[in-house]
């Protein structure tokens, strides 16, 4: 597959993942929390979740094959030596991070939040932090324009 069709993939998928969670933040969230009603977010979630999973899954697939075109295979994650290198372990760093937050939200949040409008603040914290390492994520990206930082 061609690099341009694989960029084009990845930004259609970071469209849509970043602007699900914005969407989520600055719109769902702030009604939520002034009605203390978690079924708002839980009818978002439960929506977006195949639109925004599917996204995610396109986004790790494009990143890697784009990665590996750039000469940065897997045997050079992590190294922050080259330029390009450092964009691609700072965006898998984050993405571990994301994963581990969706853990946390999949398996001690949500299961609670269902029940109990108190757990909003937790499960804001949550969005908030997926939303902006999304957004840190598409920054870090843009250096790959100026071959890495």
């Amino acid at each position: 597959m061609s690099h341009h069709l694989l960029l084009i993939i990845h930004l259609l998928c970071a469209s849509i993942w970043v602007g699900g969670h914005l969407l989520l933040v600055f719109s769902h969230l702030p009604q939520a929390l002034k009605d203390k009603n978690q079924n708002i977010i839980l009818d978002y979630e439960r929506k977006y979740e195949p639109v925004g999973m599917t996204a995610l899954v396109l986004l790790v697939l494009t990143g890697i094959m784009m990665a590996y075109k750039y000469g940065v295979s897997i045997e050079y994650w992590f190294h922050f030596a080259a330029p390009i290198e450092k964009v691609v372990s700072t965006k898998l760093l984050l993405l571990l991070l994301t994963v581990l937050f969706a853990l946390s939200a999949q398996f001690r949040v949500l299961p609670k939040l269902k029940n109990n409008p108190d757990k909003l603040r937790k499960m804001t914290f949550h969005i908030v932090s997926v939303t902006f390492i999304g957004v840190l994520m598409q920054i870090v990206g843009s250096f790959v324009r100026f071959g890495g930082f």
